[in-house]
């Protein structure tokens, strides 16, 4: 990572806005590559999707897209990186494994892959731009150049739109592939539509921020409540909507904040759901929704318009609101967002202790 900066704009600003532009280049010189996975994902038997942190949530909405929107069923598994390279077993010739890594420097990412190899499994890899550490899978998409912040937002989205096309192009969807092409659009206006340090400035130093989702965004909720761990170093719990439903909930105090991601879709109503329970035991509630969801609204202190996608894809443009709430939060609190902590000396030396 480059020298950290003093102030804003941080890198990890930079790499927010340079998005649209990102999801409008990331299949550019691909397609050879793209329509090879697709091939085999199409006639495998078993699909293993694997990652770890923020790649692991890519594994979770990849697993949901192919296996609802492409159609591959209860063939797609997603399984953490870690427990496929140290539990196996290892996948053998009737799987395709898709390894997601923004860096390809994790060991155990490049254990599952080597386990794979060995046992004759097809090998994908979703990881970032002059990055060398999983070249030997059989088929490697790239995302993006590396990120100089520690807090990683370009190269979330750009590995899920890669998902979004290996799913659109298994569907053969022409309707599906045009509204991919206009969500770099959407996240343009994403980036303009709020004044984010204001909302920064009202619910940033609650208590707790809870973050809550359902479907492909209980994987948003679990990105975005860590990077507000990474960036702001917030106390941010994510919950899938029923687990907060059965349970969650009796945590939930009046000085937290919920951000309920409920776009339209099966999922809405269970959020709707998580977010009248929040209103009621008086949290502030921040909603992500269909413009138009007036049952949303009214359960919400205020709420995010989303732009109206087919539910797959709004995992991406969800995360966006989320990203910069981040961010500016980090503002807030006197936080660097691009270091993850490390330049506080205590912090950095248990990043130091590490491995990976």
């Amino acid at each position: 990572m480059s020298q950290p900066r003093a102030g804003h704009p941080y890198h990890m600003h930079d790499a927010i806005y340079a998005q649209p532009g990102a999801l409008r280049l990331v299949t550019r010189g691909q397609d050879a590559v793209l329509d090879a996975a697709v091939a085999r994902l199409k006639a495998a038997p078993s699909v293993l999707i694997a990652g770890i942190g923020s790649s692991w949530y890519v594994a979770l909405v990849a697993e949901w897209l192919l296996a609802q929107s492409a159609g591959l069923g209860h063939r797609v598994r997603a399984i953490p990186a870690y427990d496929l390279a140290a539990y196996g077993p290892a996948p053998g010739a009737d799987t395709t494994v898709v390894l997601v890594s923004h860096s390809g420097t994790n060991r155990f990412v490049r254990d599952a892959l080597a386990q794979a190899k060995a046992g004759g499994a097809t090998t994908i890899a979703i990881t970032g731009k002059n990055r060398d550490g999983l070249d030997a899978a059989d088929h490697v998409l790239r995302t993006v150049d590396p990120e100089l912040s520690s807090t990683h937002t370009v190269s979330y989205t750009t590995a899920i739109a890669l998902a979004l096309h290996l799913t659109s192009r298994l569907g053969d969807d022409a309707g599906f592939a045009h509204e991919l092409g206009e969500v770099p659009d959407y996240v343009a206006t994403l980036l303009g539509q709020e004044s984010w340090d204001d909302l920064a400035d009202r619910y940033g130093n609650r208590k707790r921020l809870w973050l809550v989702g359902a479907g492909p965004n209980a994987a948003t909720a679990a990105e975005a409540a860590l990077k507000l761990q990474e960036a702001a170093y917030a106390n941010a719990i994510a919950a899938d909507a029923e687990q907060f439903l059965h349970g969650a909930w009796a945590a939930c105090e009046p000085d937290d904040l919920v951000v309920v991601i409920a776009p339209a879709g099966p999922s809405r109503d269970r959020v709707l759901m998580a977010a009248r329970t929040a209103r009621e035991l008086g949290a502030a509630v921040v909603a992500l929704g269909a413009e138009d969801d007036r049952d949303l609204a009214a359960a919400a202190t205020e709420t995010i318009a989303l732009p109206a996608v087919p539910e797959p894809m709004s995992p991406i443009l969800a995360v966006i609101p989320l990203q910069l709430f981040a961010y500016h939060v980090a503002l807030t609190r006197g936080a660097n967002p691009d270091t993850m902590r490390t330049h506080v000396p205590a912090y950095g030396r248990a990043r130091s202790a590490m491995t990976f």
